[in-house]
This record gives C-alpha cells, sequence and structure tokens, in this order.
C-alpha cells in the first residue's frame, strides 16, 4: 500500500479509504454485511495496508461504528478515523440531527463511545445545515478539537460557495479550519471539477471523494446494473444522472479499456481517480474480500494519458446532484 498525506495535515492515509457503509444491519440496507460477516473484511484491509476508514453516525444507525471500533482494536495507533454528523438518527427526534452545538456534542459523544476511542481522527459535517449559522458549527466543531474529543474537522458535499464561506468565517473567526472535503466525484459525475476541486487545490484542503465506483454503476455494463442485490435493491443509484450526460458511453468505454488491459472495470474507474493530482484518497466501499484486494491493486494501475483521454471524451454536463 502507498501512502499520502491528509492535506496540509501531516497524517499519512492510504491511497485506499475504505468506506464502512456497507457494514452493519440488514434492518438498514438489505445487501449490508452484518459484523461477522464485515470483521474478515476489515482484517484483511489492515492486513493489506489500509489505515483510513470511513463511517457515519447514521450508517446503520451507529452499527457501522461499532463495527469499525472493533475492528481496529490493537492498531489504533496506525489507524485513521473518520466519522460524521448530521443527519437524523432517529425518525421524529428533535436535536438527533442538524449540526446545532448541542447536536453535535451529543452526537459526537456517542460515536466516541461506539467506536470505543478516546478521539477521532477526523469528524466532518455530512451535510451542509441551512438551519444553523455556520458559525456556530464552526466554534462547536473548534470546541470538540479543543476537548480532545477529534483532531480533525472536515466537511462533505455542498455548493463551492458554501465551503468558501466556511473556511472564510474559520479564517476570521480564529477557528479550526476544514481540513478535509469528501465530496461526489467519479468518471460519470465530474461537476466537482468546475469550482470545488480548484479550490480545495489553492487551499490545500484534502480531497476523499465519495462513489469513486458511483454506487456500482462503474463496475459492471450498465445492462448488468441490476444483477446484484444492491443494484437492484439501492434507490440511491437511481437519485443520481449516472445514466445521464453520457454516462452509458462512460461506462462502456471503462469496460473496453479493463477488457484491454486486463482490468477489472472497478480497477480502471479507480485508476482514473487516482490520477487526479487533487485527489487524496477515494472512499471505497466494498462487500467481499476479492473486491479489497481489486481495490488495493488498483493503486498500482497506471492509465495511460491516452486511456484517459478516452474515458473523459464522452461527458457532458449533469444537474448537481448529492448536496442534499
Amino acid at each position: 500500500m502507498e501512502y499520502t498525506t491528509l492535506g496540509d495535515t501531516g497524517m499519512e492515509v492510504s491511497e485506499i479509504c475504505l468506506g464502512c457503509m456497507s457494514f452493519g444491519s440488514r434492518d438498514w440496507r438489505p445487501w449490508l454485511l452484518e459484523k461477522e460477516e464485515a470483521l474478515p473484511i476489515l482484517e484483511r484491509a489492515v492486513d493489506l495496508g489500509v489505515n483510513f476508514f470511513d463511517t457515519a453516525n447514521v450508517y446503520s444507525r451507529g452499527e457501522s461504528e461499532r463495527i469499525l471500533g472493533e475492528a481496529i482494536q490493537g492498531h489504533r495507533e496506525e489507524s485513521v478515523v473518520a466519522t460524521k454528523c448530521y443527519f437524523d438518527m432517529e425518525d421524529d427526534a428533535p436535536n438527533r440531527g442538524g449540526l446545532s452545538r448541542k447536536a453535535i456534542e451529543q452526537e459526537v459523544e456517542m460515536s466516541l463511545d461506539r467506536l470505543d476511542v478516546d478521539t477521532i481522527d477526523l469528524l466532518q459535517i455530512h451535510r451542509w445545515d441551512y438551519d444553523t449559522p455556520i458559525e456556530t458549527t464552526l466554534r462547536a466543531l473548534d470546541d470538540q478539537v479543543r476537548r480532545g474529543n477529534t483532531r480533525y474537522v472536515g466537511a462533505s458535499s455542498m455548493y463551492t460557495h458554501q465551503f468558501a464561506e466556511a473556511l472564510h468565517t474559520s479564517d476570521r473567526l480564529g477557528l479550526e479550519r476544514f481540513v478535509s472535503m469528501q465530496n461526489h466525484y467519479n468518471l460519470v459525475y465530474r461537476e466537482e471539477e468546475r469550482e470545488m476541486l480548484p479550490l480545495c487545490a489553492r487551499e490545500d484542503v484534502a480531497v476523499i471523494p465519495w462513489s469513486p465506483l458511483a454506487r456500482g454503476y462503474l463496475t459492471r455494463p450498465d445492462e448488468d446494473v441490476r444483477s446484484t442485490e444492491r443494484g437492484d435493491t439501492e434507490e440511491h443509484l437511481y437519485d443520481h444522472p449516472y445514466r445521464e450526460g453520457g454516462g452509458p458511453e462512460v461506462n462502456e468505454r471503462v469496460h473496453e479499456v479493463a477488457e484491454d488491459e486486463g482490468l477489472s472495470m472497478a480497477q480502471v474507474a479507480l485508476a482514473w481517480i487516482l490520477s487526479k493530482d487533487v485527489v487524496d484518497a477515494p472512499i471505497v466501499g466494498v462487500t467481499s474480500i476479492e473486491h479489497l484486494e481489486e481495490a488495493v491493486e488498483a493503486t498500482e494501475v497506471s492509465l495511460s494519458d491516452s486511456d484517459v483521454e478516452y474515458l473523459e471524451e464522452p461527458y457532458e454536463p449533469v444537474e448537481v446532484s448529492g448536496h442534499e
């Protein structure tokens, strides 16, 4: 495994971040892996040198955090643990979501307990909270750093003007800055290239894209997407414009390059995103050791400039997706 520095934090992280949304309870999503199935994958990830793990309080209503916490026992020092808060943890439960001071403080406490750690390495806001002033959220996050509950704070999908406002507000008030942006970015959704990625490059903010495989759309030919349980049941896959803006043609070209190079489609898609200098570590979710090993092997794949151009050429602008 190769490692990279996460933005300007000085933390060394694996070039693949293992996303842990796949681990939890099937009561939350039917395609998830329960603890007994998830732990061997997490153990293999550690064996392969993966040290960067991303989860969220809302994933299986905390069960993902519990599983990750158990998996990293004995490996805490080398592990970089990232989690998130914002989405409602319970239906019709006031203050179990959003980014108010109360919500942040109580959700961080519960995440620390579920993860069984003293400090979170990277605490991220899962989305922008339109009901709470950004100054309030940033002051609450700053306090979490000062109390030792988290080492760094990061953000996830939002509009670039919002992220710029947050960075400026931190600078103006002398508060902890967001050190990372976890945004929606892959071969069939490249709208982040217009504004967000240039801002992150200018501000030395780490980029850790979610859904680099487009929720599985880039792992198999278009006509086979529904052949897996996730593809057949994952409603969020069809919320995104992956089949618009040249998406099916991109999918076909990923398949073609994979066939030519003796790679899987997932490896081609990951090699493409890893070729982008602005990207630190894509967040990859897996449901098997085979898929994990494929993802790790993708860090050694170098696409030619002509292959990159060929893969990118069919893309057309699509509607912004993933900020809600």
